[in-house]
């Protein structure tokens, strides 16, 4: 057979039937994937060529054609009305075509609309129909100080985009294009300068719009900014609410007094009042973070922890003495 081997290509027999194809397909498609292999030429390629097998395999019709007159099977009406012997100009039959991906479930929403249009045969024009446009996502790691108080990045990222020079379609005139070897697709690089907001929480998902990959026609996705949170030495974070802890002297606990506690603005002082049991738990009302994309606050919890003393004194032992007898127990 004259030309490409798409069995080969895809590693199946001639007589493989239709979902052994498929699988085959899936396989490699998933295996050679630009997003799989960024800037693999190689990997890239023999996407391409498994992409034009599939093509014509997975279509009965195609299929019965390409098995009778090899890569030339899109001129197999042509050789017909042509008869025996006679010759048949290939420049001047160049087609465009077309790859359906909606049988593939899942794998559709992946491939659909990436590389259609490749036709096999020499002579045949080849067009890149484009990826759609495709949203990004990038993880950031901010301090919970920055959540609290919104903060900036700025990011050194890689964007596809359409080909300047062939304007995607991966050839000039009947060539392929030389500056994306005719992906019609290049990754460019991108530093940017990202706002993150105040109130922002582990997973917040911070949309950046029109700073995605370039589809064919032009339209950019999104970039996504999926924040990670650090932990904090003295705060704990339980939605937009601030847990901290509070040492408080033994003496300030039983007969009263006031304490500072710590907040992401500094220190707030708090009333304990006398008598106030280890664990105790007080709320200072909008003293937490700041609700994502609102101007109010959670709360801080303030967990009293009582410390008491140690290397007393013989003064204070004796004090602690008097103390066991009024309270025995």
């Amino acid at each position: 057979m004259p030309g490409k081997d798409y069995y080969s290509i895809l590693g199946v027999g001639r007589n493989a039937p239709e979902k052994e194809i498929k699988q085959a397909y899936r396989r490699l498609a998933r295996k050679y994937h630009p997003d799989v292999n960024p800037g693999d030429k190689a990997a890239e390629a023999r996407f391409k060529e498994i992409n034009e097998a599939y093509e014509v395999l997975s279509d009965p019709e195609k299929r019965k054609k390409y098995d009778r007159f090899g890569d030339q099977w899109q001129y197999a009406e042509q050789f017909a009305k042509a008869g025996q012997g006679t010759q048949w100009d290939f420049s001047k039959g160049g087609t465009y075509t077309t790859f359906d991906f909606g049988d593939l479930g899942d794998l559709g929403d992946i491939f659909g609309g990436i590389f259609r249009g490749f036709g096999s045969g020499s002579g045949t024009a080849r067009r890149f129909a484009g990826a759609r446009a495709r949203s990004l996502e990038h993880p950031v790691e901010v301090t919970l100080e920055e959540a609290y108080q919104g903060t900036k990045r700025v990011l050194q990222l890689q964007a596809e985009e359409s080909c300047s020079v062939c304007g995607g379609s991966g050839r000039t005139g009947r060539a392929r294009c030389s500056n994306c070897g005719g992906s019609g697709r290049l990754l460019r690089p991108k530093r940017l300068e990202v706002k993150i907001p105040p109130g922002v929480g582990d997973g917040s998902r911070v949309r950046i719009a029109g700073q995605g990959s370039q589809g064919y026609d032009g339209a950019k996705g999104d970039l996504f900014l999926v924040v990670k949170v650090l932990p904090h030495q003295v705060f704990e974070r339980k939605g937009d609410n601030l847990h901290v802890e509070v040492p408080v002297s033994l003496a300030t606990a039983m007969l009263g007094g006031e304490v500072g506690v710590p907040t992401l603005k500094g220190n707030v002082a708090l009333k304990v009042p006398p008598e106030t049991q280890n664990g105790k738990v007080f709320r200072l009302t909008g003293q937490g973070m700041p609700h994502l994309n609102d101007s109010s606050r959670g709360d801080m919890f303030a967990k009293v922890k009582v410390m008491l003393p140690t290397k007393l004194t013989p003064q204070e032992r004796q004090l602690f003495e008097q103390l066991r007898i009024y309270r025995p127990g």
